[in-house]
């Protein structure tokens, strides 16, 4: 390295006796110019060669994000633990798992997707005032962040169909990461998880669905819990139910305190259709709901913007 310096200082003082070619006598200049253009050659070539000696050496690698140097005492201000997974990814894994257990296939969704798959695929109207701004970020190139995992419905269908036509039904969920235009507190937060449910065959009844769904809540519960539904309303579903369930008692519920969960409903014959899927041949149901409130309400946590705060302290408890 020193030698690389030296070189590089001479090299900087003849360039500087460049400028005295203008008090050469005319008749010497041109073997004064040769001269210094060989001992500029000369240099350039040394530090060429003294480069490539340092380039192969090996250099002991450094860790740029470790608090301390190599040889320094560890600050006392850090402590070293063991990572984790994010409490988000774990319900997910879970989650995904008591559906496999099912028979369901897992297949994840999309961060990025486009006005057909999100609405038109799914039986939205045109003027479906969830097509504009006010709910659903939109890039300037005009797709989408989904909004809702359904936006998967559409390529699972199809992904699938050919199952049908071999005489197996259609089971699938969809786990991802869905955003909206939300104002964000303690109960909202902009970018959060949701896990979409889709089942189709030549018999499957809304009785099917609700056994399935009191299946997942008891397996992941760990307990028999009541269940009630109450209308709703869904572009993609006909007809459209909310589901609850009894308030469990890990979570201090009490006979007859009911927990909205998810939306769900018997898939329309458009949203088949769209697909390739004969509704007068074959029926399905599907439904989705959050991940996010799965894990508040297993931990008793009070504010959903913990998830995305990256902070330590909040990460540490799981």
């Amino acid at each position: 390295m020193e030698e690389l310096e030296k070189l590089k200082k001479e090299l900087k003082d003849l360039n500087a006796e460049y400028a005295k070619i203008k008090d050469v006598p005319a008749e010497k200049r041109g073997e004064f110019g040769r001269e210094l253009n060989a001992k500029k050659m000369a240099i350039l070539d040394k530090i060429s060669k003294v480069e490539e000696v340092l380039m192969d050496t090996e250099v002991e690698a450094i860790d740029i994000t470790a608090p301390c140097g190599v040889n320094e005492k560890m600050p006392d201000v850090y402590s070293v633990f063991d990572g984790s997974l994010h409490p988000l990814t774990s319900e997910l894994n879970r989650v995904s798992e008591i559906y496999r257990a099912m028979g369901f296939d897992v297949v994840e969704s999309r961060q990025l997707d486009d006005e057909y798959h999100m609405f038109d695929s799914l039986n939205f109207a045109k003027e479906h005032p969830a097509r504009d701004g006010y709910d659903t970020f939109r890039t300037e190139e005009g797709f989408i962040p989904p909004a809702h995992t359904s936006t998967m419905q559409n390529r699972v269908l199809k992904m699938y169909r050919n199952k049908l036509l071999q005489g197996e039904d259609i089971a699938v969920v969809v786990p991802g990461r869905v955003y909206r235009n939300e104002d964000v507190d303690a109960t909202h937060e902009h970018t959060f998880y949701q896990c979409e449910g889709v089942y189709v065959s030549k018999d499957c009844t809304m009785g099917n669905m609700l056994g399935i769904l009191r299946e997942f809540f008891e397996t992941y519960y760990g307990q028999n819990l009541n269940i009630r539904t109450q209308p709703g309303y869904f572009p993609f579903t006909e007809p459209s139910l909310e589901f609850l369930i009894e308030k469990p008692k890990s979570l201090g519920g009490k006979k007859g305190d009911f927990l909205e969960m998810l939306g769900c409903g018997m898939i329309h014959p458009n949203v088949l259709k769209m697909a390739g899927i004969d509704p007068e041949v074959y029926h399905g149901f599907a439904w989705g709901g959050g991940i996010d409130r799965l894990v508040m309400l297993r931990y008793g946590l009070m504010d959903v913007r913990n998830f995305e705060s990256g902070n330590l302290n909040f990460l540490k408890e799981f």
